[in-house]
């Protein structure tokens, strides 16, 4: 299967689920944006969902007589179909003989000698509104690049399909990574453009940006000269009530609506032994492993573009599979929270408890466990071992959780879910 194929597929995957709504993406405001660069030198930073209806950002751009110098591409390339964790090496893209940088492989941040032909920088990429999900640290290395440099940064909003809730541990600084660089739990509940004033507002970029005198306006209202160092430009009729559709599969493993509402969830069983279900066609709805019962849901991960090689390729496994075609039956069961009862069912059933959640290399004569990194902290995995209910291990977030809300509160550009 080709790149062009999956590409289709995923397209025609999400098409079906589209649910009549108003709510357009900032894309399409091309109105309010498109006088900030005109006559700039641009850099774009994008991936496949950065469209304008069936068009990609970048050609629309290129019609409009934007002079693009250069795109930068995240995790899964430009194109989003590299391999979760793959590294990419930059290239020049066939269709528009772009230079695409990659800010995956070698560097996760454009640096002085990438910058120094760019006069106005512009971010556009879809989230699905989870913190290990590394497009969101991506945003902020590039923001901190702009800032650094003294560049203007454009954010064109996107809608979160899963900004209706906000749950999940709330990440301890000291175990920061690049699937969760800030002190935010596991669903956020912001879109990429608050999330940004978020990052800014708490002084969370690096010491270099932070210094910066910044300013930002929530509703791209002033003139075309005004100056700013970045400018959130906003989605039309988005709501954190919407329950917004995704019209392209946001990266290879999440390739429709329920893998998104359940990848909260169930990307925790990255950090174990067990297969999340990459090489499957459900990857996140799908999961279990060869030890588990076999009066189970059986499976085989398989090799196929976007999982080249799946955890436990080619056996088959026992586990289970909580796809639904109707991704609105899926929403139903998450019921706007992390649901652990499968993780803690899968460690209750899995006999080698030992070896159930992977560990890392030792660093500092220590081994810690891979889990950590996704959860935020060492305590899920102690709660676990320690036979704590859910309800028990949910209670333990709410501190934080409580805190986090009140700084959310403070960021937020559309109505609110609560």
């Amino acid at each position: 299967m080709n790149k062009r194929i999956f590409l289709l597929i995923s397209c025609c995957l999400f098409s079906a689920f589209l649910f009549s709504q108003d709510c357009l993406p900032a894309a399409y405001r091309t109105k309010v944006y498109i006088p900030l660069l005109k006559g700039k030198r641009v850099a774009v930073f994008a991936n496949q969902t950065a469209t304008i209806g069936q068009t990609h950002l970048v050609d629309s751009l290129l019609k409009l007589g934007i002079h693009i110098v250069k795109v930068f591409g995240p995790e899964h390339g430009f194109r989003g179909v590299t391999d979760d964790g793959a590294k990419i090496d930059n290239y020049t893209d066939e269709k528009t003989g772009l230079p695409i940088i990659s800010l995956y492989g070698a560097k996760n941040k454009p640096g002085v000698d990438d910058l120094k032909d760019v006069d106005i920088m512009l971010y556009d990429i879809q989230d699905v509104g989870t913190r290990f999900y590394t497009f969101i640290s991506s945003m902020q290395r590039y923001m901190e690049a702009a800032l650094e440099n003294s560049i203007p940064l454009i954010i064109l909003d996107r809608p979160n399909p899963n900004g209706f809730y906000v749950d999940g541990p709330v990440l301890d600084t000291a175990f920061r990574s690049f699937v969760g660089l800030q002190p935010i739990p596991s669903v956020y509940g912001l879109t990429i453009g608050e999330y940004a004033q978020m990052i800014a507002g708490e002084q969370w970029l690096s010491s270099a940006a932070a210094n910066e005198k910044y300013q930002y306006y929530l509703h791209a209202k002033k003139s075309k000269d005004t100056a700013f160092h970045f400018l959130v430009i906003k989605c039309e009729n988005y709501t954190h009530l919407t329950k917004y559709q995704l019209p392209i599969a946001p990266s290879p493993n999440i390739p429709d609506m329920s893998c998104v509402y359940w990848y909260a969830s169930n990307c925790l069983f990255e950090g174990t032994i067990l297969s999340e279900g990459r090489g499957t066609d459900h990857p996140f709805c799908t999961f279990g492993h060869p030890s588990l019962p076999k009066n189970l849901f059986a499976f085989t991960p398989t090799s196929r573009p976007g999982a080249k090689e799946p955890k436990l390729k080619n056996q088959v496994c026992y586990g289970w599979n909580l796809y639904h075609a109707n991704p609105e039956e899926a929403l139903k069961e998450i019921n706007n929270r992390i649901q652990l009862k499968y993780l803690l069912e899968a460690y209750r059933l899995f006999p080698d408890k030992e070896n159930f959640f992977l560990k890392n290399k030792p660093k500092n004569g220590k081994a810690g466990y891979g889990i950590n990194r996704l959860a935020g902290n060492d305590e899920l995995v102690q709660q676990i071992i320690a036979g704590k209910t859910e309800e028990e291990i949910r209670a333990s977030w709410q501190p934080k959780l409580n805190a986090y809300k009140i700084i959310r509160k403070k960021y937020l550009l559309y109505k609110d879910f609560e």
